[in-house]
């Protein structure tokens, strides 16, 4: 696989990975009935297109062809019913279940950083947005905390 290929497949999965996020951030913001979370959910889901775009730009940069959707047709029903059948259509079962959306794109991008493969244009481009993919992390982590009475 050429270089250029390789940083199109690397960035490709988490495009697909923000991009779920930002769904269920969206998603999540019209749900809950909490004004100050629905605005926090709104925010969020802003960085994870903020990253969807800037990972995009490098899969162009360097002639790919930027994925246009999510990791599976259907995630929001499957992603709904999760939350359903295990916390109830709760606060804290949004919050529960994008505080594992954050986790699962966290490890992606150290995943990503730590494959001694990663081309060096991924890497760069990886390297600059994880500091704000660690800040959404930490926010939905402390939220869940929080709710654990």
């Amino acid at each position: 696989m050429s270089t250029e290929s390789k940083t199109a497949h690397t960035l490709n999965d988490l495009i697909e990975i923000a991009r779920d996020g930002k769904d269920f951030y969206t998603e999540a913001a019209g749900k809950v009935k909490d004004a100050e979370l629905s605005s926090l959910f709104t925010r969020i889901a802003g960085v994870k297109a903020e990253i969807v775009n800037a990972l995009s730009s490098t899969v162009l940069a360097t002639g790919g062809k930027p994925a246009e959707h999510g990791t599976m047709v259907g995630s929001m029903q499957q992603f709904y019913g999760k939350v359903r059948a295990t916390l109830g259509d709760t606060q804290y079962g949004y919050v529960a279940e994008l505080e594992e959306s954050e986790d699962r794109l966290l490890k992606a991008f150290k995943d990503t950083l730590n494959d001694n493969d990663t081309p060096p244009a991924a890497r760069q481009e990886v390297t600059r947005l994880l500091p704000s993919v660690q800040e959404t992390h930490e926010v939905m982590r402390a939220r869940k905390h929080a709710m654990k009475h």
